[in-house]
């Protein structure tokens, strides 16, 4: 019996056959899309000549951390107070999110009327329309409200935002899930609401975590929505609006510009880059069956 062909590539998951020239396409399109991380990072710790004549060297000889103290300590925008700003306001939206779409994502995977079926094909279309569109409406609502210019409504408007997203990807993974578990709470005479919050909510922790990360994300580097809801008036900032504050459309200072953008997405790369692993593996998950 022959030997078997060597193979010219790898196979993935889907049986396609993976060549040299894939893994270089795929890593020459990564180098690219990573050029201006590269620039954020080299060029916050330069001078405001050595950013204009050599904006792509990398000489430790000429790094400084005087700018980067700078725009942490600038009188214009406390980066500390947007910090605290972004990070209440990620935690109060995906309490808001994550609290009501888990139940909603229940009910809809576990009811057979094609009404619930019809309800979440509703909240999917949502995924397909952008924020900055009905950002407008929103106001008009929020202002006969009285929540306009305040945290509350910002909340409100962000989390709602999130709903589409977090129902579907709920719901697809509680499907995953045998009914038998239902079956089971309810012989012991557990209703709706304890079979969920006892049962099915402590099985959704991958898929919770991962709705989590994503929700924080997106909120995190939203900039109309908290610009234009919250405004000048309310003393409050985020640290995307704060950036756009402090920094300027117009401005020519780079030592001010790149340490001020680099403060800003440092902690949110951060979370990225330590969690992406979680996020790929609960999208999987939630997605297998919706």
């Amino acid at each position: 019996m022959s030997a078997p062909r060597a193979l010219t590539g790898r196979r993935s998951l889907t049986g396609e056959r993976r060549t040299p020239a894939w893994y270089a396409a795929v890593t020459a399109l990564c180098l690219f899309m990573l050029v201006p991380m590269y620039l954020l990072v080299v060029n916050a710790f330069k001078d405001q000549r050595d950013i204009v004549s050599r904006p792509f060297s990398l000489s430790p000889g000429q790094f400084t951390l005087e700018h980067l103290v700078a725009a942490w300590n600038n009188p214009d925008f406390d980066i500390a107070f947007g910090y605290a700003v972004t990070i209440g306001l990620v935690i109060c939206v995906n309490i808001v999110s994550i609290g009501v779409c888990a139940p909603a994502a229940y009910v809809i995977a576990r009811s057979p009327r094609p009404v619930f079926g019809a309800a979440l094909l509703f909240f999917i279309s949502g995924m397909f329309i952008p924020t900055q569109v009905i950002l407008v409406p929103v106001i008009f609502v929020l202002r006969a409200l009285g929540l306009m210019s305040t945290f509350p409504g910002l909340v409100l408007f962000m989390a709602s935002a999130t709903v589409p997203f977090t129902i579907f990807v709920f719901t697809g993974f509680i499907r995953m899930l045998p009914a038998s578990l239902d079956e089971a709470a309810a012989i012991d005479g557990a209703g709706p609401y304890r079979t969920l919050w006892t049962i099915i909510l402590p099985l959704m922790k991958p898929i919770v975590a991962t709705v989590f990360i994503l929700n924080t994300l997106s909120v995190w580097n939203d900039f109309a929505s908290p610009q234009l809801i919250l405004g000048p008036g309310s003393g409050l900032y985020t640290v995307t609006t704060g950036v756009y504050a402090s920094v300027g459309e117009y401005s020519a200072d780079y030592t001010q510009v790149f340490p001020t953008l680099l403060l800003a997405v440092l902690p949110i790369l951060v979370i990225f880059v330590l969690t992406q692993r979680w996020v790929m593996s609960g999208l999987a998950a939630g997605a297998v069956k919706g």
